[in-house]
């Protein structure tokens, strides 16, 4: 799982996340399902989008997931920033057995959540502050109990888990790949909220979020 997770340590790694997670978002948000028009509705509200187009889940009794993923966040002005980089990863243990590859997007739906993830590292499930809602295949949930949560998340997964959970998961910054990717040492409140770096290479992942999320 760790060399799962840590797949993506070079600059053309970064690339290779940015333009997966721009075909997550058309993938996931883009096929007509009602499903994708709920997280569509969500997005055109969120303050910011975590796209992980591969979480990978492996169990037989101790288990663990982990993955790669983006942090793009909405301006003022409705567009959207440059991606921020992080790694995913949990541990668990009891009667499992299987394994589960999957694709996440996480609405963030308010500054609360943002700054959750902007904090260091966020643990899902562990801030009493943050409610998280799950709606995806073989996960239970509704437009109407996502409502009040402060992350919203989207998973389309395949494997033989019955869904998945991501309750437990670590999100930590990495802070090598923003600056291989960048070329500068910068943290990810200045790439999300001051929006103080680019890169070309994240305008279709951008432009994609545009067409969907507003």
């Amino acid at each position: 799982l760790s060399a799962c997770a840590g797949s993506s340590n070079s600059s053309s790694g970064a690339q290779e996340l940015v333009d997966r997670s721009t075909l997550t978002v058309e993938s996931m948000l883009g096929n007509g399902s009602s499903q994708a028009n709920q997280a569509t509705q969500f997005l055109r509200r969120a303050k910011a989008v975590v796209v992980c187009p591969r979480i990978f889940k492996a169990g037989f009794f101790i288990g663990g997931e982990g993955g790669n993923c983006v942090l793009v966040s909405r301006a003022a002005t409705g567009s959207w920033s440059d991606p921020a980089f992080y790694t995913m990863g949990s541990g668990s243990f009891g009667l499992q057995i299987g394994v589960q590859d999957a694709e996440v997007i996480m609405m963030l739906m308010n500054q609360t959540a943002l700054n959750a993830f902007l904090n260091s590292q966020f643990k899902i499930g562990a801030d009493a502050g943050i409610s998280v809602a799950t709606i995806g295949a073989g996960v239970g949930g509704s437009t109407g109990t996502a409502l009040g949560a402060d992350i919203i998340t989207f998973a389309k997964a395949r494997g033989l888990y019955g869904g998945i959970s991501l309750s437990g998961s670590v999100f930590s910054n990495d802070s090598a790949l923003d600056q291989q990717y960048y070329g500068q040492l910068i943290d990810p409140r200045q790439i999300v909220v001051s929006m103080s770096a680019n890169n070309a290479g994240a305008n279709p992942l951008r432009a994609m979020l545009a067409k969907f999320g507003g």
